[in-house]
């Protein structure tokens, strides 16, 4: 895992729950069209569908890219 530089001070950039749609699973970061918010732990565990290839994560995020992409980044998978 990358090292995330977290500001404790953001009013946009927090730790979420989600459910991230991607085939790989070793990336460091998703775009933000993959990632879809939800309201909690258990819920994303819920959400999951490993044969859709949707999975549940704790992630950090949005933030916008060099790219100028919103980015989440990934701090653990939940399964």
């Amino acid at each position: 895992m990358p090292q995330i530089l977290m500001d404790p001070e953001s009013k946009s950039l927090e730790e979420r729950f989600a459910l991230i749609k991607t085939p790989r699973r070793n990336r460091p970061r998703y775009p933000e069209a993959c990632v879809t918010p939800v309201a909690g732990e258990q819920e994303a565990r819920a959400g999951a569908a490993p044969t859709r290839n949707l999975h549940p994560a704790l992630v950090y995020g949005p933030s916008k890219s060099s790219e100028g992409q919103r980015i989440y980044y990934l701090i653990r998978w939940l399964d």
